[in-house]
């Protein structure tokens, strides 16, 4: 199973090409669109989020409900497209303002270093696909990937554990649901289980607001119900932990992962990491602690994955940074009129999506199954052999 995705932040459209899925599995436009206003919210958003409001389009591979086999094609239309069509126009004959052009790389951004790769004078080229909106795109995928793993009983969610200097305890995955977690973060406005942590975060956004800063945090993604062995230990780009830490980091402003107790681990001593392994008629083999986050050489244990990702700051202040003009090479300072000043809480969304799609992945790649009943059919069966083994 793999996708592409195209589009600009101020073009036409996102569109996204799904292919590898089972034919007949039961498809939500509605999922797919809750998934994306869960992207749009979150204490902290800009204005941006107030014109656009993403609906998915299915354009192909759906009928009835149901994939087909076939390449999905999905598209999330850009609202504000009409104030950005000549700009934006992709006929040579277009009329090339300068009104638009962007001369003037913002620190933190891929502007300066995607204009020198790429030849551009004109660093629009740059940032319009290296905006954060692509990561709607992203979203679309995983809402799609999350159908496959609802039909194999297999449960996402996420939470914030940190925004800023403020943070909560490590979550104990054994006295918490993924149900559970879902609904406690969706009631958050920063999405955070902690209710004193959650206002002291909403605190902190405040007063960077108004100093003109911004802030970043840490994000947890918790998948519960997953079969034991998805993933490999025979070769590297195979072992499913390093594939969804690499997912995490391929977000948007994102620059670093942890699988379980993640760095936590170097500070303690070999048998206060391992998780033990204990078996009983009920549960079949399992472990004692989950601190290995759900993985052992690249394989799933069968416990809960968890995985935290932790967001830098947003780059795009109020307050300047030093830069300099690409065409007079004179210094300027960089400033914005309009941003978020903290997305960690949508980031999370983002996050746990890009999660769900590697996990669906992983699944479809040890189960291939060409039809959906076929798919449950054979987890279902695995599922049973490992409780018996």
């Amino acid at each position: 199973m793999r996708y592409l995705t195209a589009g600009e932040s101020h073009g036409s459209q996102l569109t996204l090409i799904v292919e590898g899925l089972p034919s007949r599995l039961p498809f939500s436009r509605e999922a797919v669109d809750q998934q994306l206003a869960r992207r749009q919210k979150g204490y902290g958003r800009g204005r941006r989020m107030q014109i656009e409001s993403d609906r998915v389009q299915v354009l192909s591979g759906i009928r009835f409900g149901e994939t087909t086999g076939a390449p999905v094609a999905l598209a999330i239309e850009n609202k504000d497209w009409v104030k950005w069509k000549d700009v934006m126009s992709p006929d040579s004959e277009g009329e090339k303002t300068e009104k638009r052009r962007v001369s003037r790389p913002r620190p933190g951004h891929a502007d300066l270093n995607g204009a020198i790769k790429y030849g551009h004078r004109d660093m629009r080229d740059v940032l319009e696909r290296s905006s954060a909106r692509e990561t709607a795109a992203r979203v679309t995928a995983g809402a799609v990937a999350r159908q496959v793993l609802q039909l194999c009983g297999i449960r996402v969610a996420s939470h914030v554990v940190r925004i800023g200097t403020v943070g909560t305890e490590r979550l104990d995955p054994a006295r918490w649901t993924a149900e559970e977690i879902a609904e406690r973060s969706e009631a958050s406005p920063v999405r955070c289980l902690d209710p004193e942590a959650e206002q002291a975060m909403i605190r902190l956004i405040d007063e960077a607001k108004q100093e003109g800063d911004s802030l970043g945090g840490v994000v947890e993604v918790i998948v519960e119900n997953v079969p034991v062995g998805l993933g490999s230990h025979v070769h590297w780009d195979r072992k499913l932990d390093a594939r969804i830490t690499q997912a995490i980091v391929s977000i948007n402003a994102f620059k670093g992962a942890e699988i379980g107790i993640g760095f936590e681990a170097a500070e303690r001593k070999g048998s206060q990491v391992h998780d033990e392994i204990l078996w009983s008629e009920e549960k079949g083999y399992h472990r004692a602690t989950n601190r290995l986050g759900g993985f052992e050489g690249g394989m799933t244990t069968g416990e809960p994955i968890v995985v935290r990702g932790v967001m830098k700051p947003i780059p795009t202040l109020y307050k300047p940074l030093n830069s300099v003009d690409i065409d007079t090479k004179e210094p300027f300072q960089a400033s914005i009129e309009r941003s978020d000043n903290c997305a960690v809480p949508a980031a999370g969304v983002v996050a746990e999506n890009v999660v769900a799609w590697e996990v669906a992945r992983a699944l479809l790649e040890k189960f291939s199954s060409d039809t959906a009943e076929e798919l449950h059919r054979c987890v279902e069966q695995y599922r049973k052999q490992v409780k018996e083994f």
